[in-house]
């Protein structure tokens, strides 16, 4: 009788540490793994808002930024499309995620909404777009839309991402020179 339960105090040992292990597994696949489908919509309102929340890793200096975030308007209207473009500055790079958000360029608060298409999310609780997969891509083209009661300026703010560590934040779009 007693090596019957010697077995099952080994079972029962096997399963409490089993669990725990894989508990512990599951954190760090998720933890390597990131947000292959964008952003959460919490991203806006964390400590280190519009900035991913992947570890330690931390944005890289605003002059190494291989990328370009660019506006075709800072100015609105009721209900008027603004594009918004991010590509490399060099054709050889290749960004795999991002994340935009619309500001007053008065107040600061989020504004507008954007257009969702392919290969992206809207978080329309903040103004805010992001990629909806992890594939390298060559650019992104985006549509702003300004709010039907309001004229002003705005401006686009956020992060794009190289891979899981590498990514630049607190970037400002820049305003395409009219031609």
């Amino acid at each position: 009788m007693a090596s019957r339960y010697r077995n099952c105090n080994h079972r029962t040992a096997a399963k409490v540490l089993f669990l725990p292990l894989l508990l512990l597994l599951h954190l760090l696949l998720g933890e390597v793994a990131g947000f292959p489908d964008g952003a959460p919509a919490d991203t806006c309102v964390k400590q280190r808002a519009n900035q991913p929340n992947h570890g330690k890793a931390r944005s890289q200096p605003a002059h190494t930024n291989p990328f370009e975030v660019v506006a075709s308007s800072q100015t609105f209207h009721p209900g008027q499309q603004v594009e918004v473009t991010i590509y490399p500055v060099h054709q050889d790079k290749t960004f795999r995620g991002f994340f935009l958000q619309a500001r007053d360029a008065n107040s600061n608060e989020w504004l507008g909404e954007w257009v969702q298409s392919e290969n992206t999310k809207t978080i329309p609780e903040c103004s805010a777009i992001t990629h909806s997969d992890n594939r390298d891509k060559l650019g992104a083209k985006l549509i702003w839309k300004a709010p039907q009661n309001k004229r002003g300026n705005v401006y686009f703010t956020g992060t794009v991402l190289q891979d899981y560590g590498n990514f630049w934040s607190e970037l400002v779009a820049k305003v395409q020179a009219v031609q």
